[in-house]
């Protein structure tokens, strides 16, 4: 539409948002594989009246500035939002919106899938046969440990969490949480799951998973203390967010036998530096940030990211829309 609401969609995204973006809007698309340099982001946002942003894309209040007072909405294509400054959008009636629900499951999916492959060596045991080493088979060849009848800590239980709480009862697993607070019988009865202080459910868990939002109180809540209270066999799973693990403790914690693996679907910074000593070790598994990284998802994320722009740019209210902090 050449003359409708003037919006900036800070990367491609599948069809399912951007057809209905283009048909609403007059629309300025970012095409580079790569996030636009900070400079020509706030160029382009400049005059619009809608932004579809991505986590890699800082909206602050030099953001919003370089925008101008005629910006209605920031739609950010993800469930979480630690890229945008929601309090100052808040302050200037900028209303946030985000994709929540649609990615549970394949984010609980791709948690499942690294607790497995890290448990069981997958990936050392691909580069092993494609290295030509695969002579024999070895009753100690790429030991590892069981998964069914262990114990799984999940760190954060809402949605994702009870998500992978329900993959954990599927082999067998005593499942131990930690939250806030307690979460009700309703929830927590059907799961089989018990609550814990996090002191008491790391020394207990032979798989920790993360699943937190990022805040001043997560920032590196796993650190060289509490990794110390882990098993020295446990696999620590990371599919919330890089700075919830203080990466150079984890690195040491790995290279020194305080923990046995670790697998990371997220870093700090991302993409991790190839000289970042967690590259280097065979104990610790590490994918780009593809968590919800299904055909069906990520189209039901752009269709979201974009009811939430149109909705805003035509001063209605968005279908998922982020608090404003208290």
């Amino acid at each position: 539409m050449a003359d409708g609401p003037r919006v900036f969609v800070a990367r491609r995204i599948p069809e399912e948002g951007l057809e209905a973006v283009r048909e609403a809007c007059e629309m300025d698309l970012w095409e580079d594989a790569l996030p636009p340099p900070r400079d020509e982001l706030l160029r382009r946002v400049a005059g619009t009246d809608g932004v579809l942003t991505l986590l890699t894309d800082r909206v602050d209040d030099e953001f919003l500035d370089a925008a101008g007072p005629q910006l209605k909405v920031v739609s950010n294509y993800a469930v979480g939002f630690d890229n945008v400054d929601v309090a100052a959008c808040a302050r200037r009636g900028i209303p946030v919106g985000n994709t929540p629900g649609v990615l549970t499951d394949t984010t609980a999916d791709l948690a499942w899938a690294l607790l497995m492959a890290a448990a069981r060596r997958l990936p050392e045991g691909d580069r092993y046969v494609r290295a030509g080493s695969w002579k024999t088979w070895g009753p100690m060849l790429l030991l590892g440990p069981d998964v069914h009848g262990a114990t799984i800590g999940i760190v954060g239980f809402g949605r994702i969490g009870q998500a992978v709480a329900r993959r954990a009862q599927g082999f067998g697993m005593d499942i131990l949480y930690h939250d806030l607070q307690p979460l009700p019988p309703s929830v927590t009865d059907p799961l089989g799951a018990t609550y814990l202080p996090l002191e008491e459910l790391l020394p207990r868990s032979d798989f920790v998973s993360l699943h937190v939002n990022l805040s001043p109180v997560t920032r590196h809540l796993i650190n060289t203390d509490t990794l110390g209270q882990m098993k020295r066999t446990a696999v620590l799973v990371n599919t919330s967010r890089g700075p919830v693990v203080d990466q150079v403790a984890l690195a040491s914690a790995l290279r020194d036998g305080v923990i046995w693996a670790a697998a990371l679907d997220v870093t700090d910074p991302e993409p991790i530096p190839m000289d970042d000593p967690l590259v280097g070790l065979d104990n610790c598994l590490i994918v780009p940030h593809i968590a919800s990284a299904s055909r069906a998802t990520r189209g039901k994320m752009a269709a979201m990211a974009a009811a939430n722009l149109i909705a805003g740019v035509r001063g209605e209210r968005l279908p998922t829309e982020v608090p404003p902090p208290a």
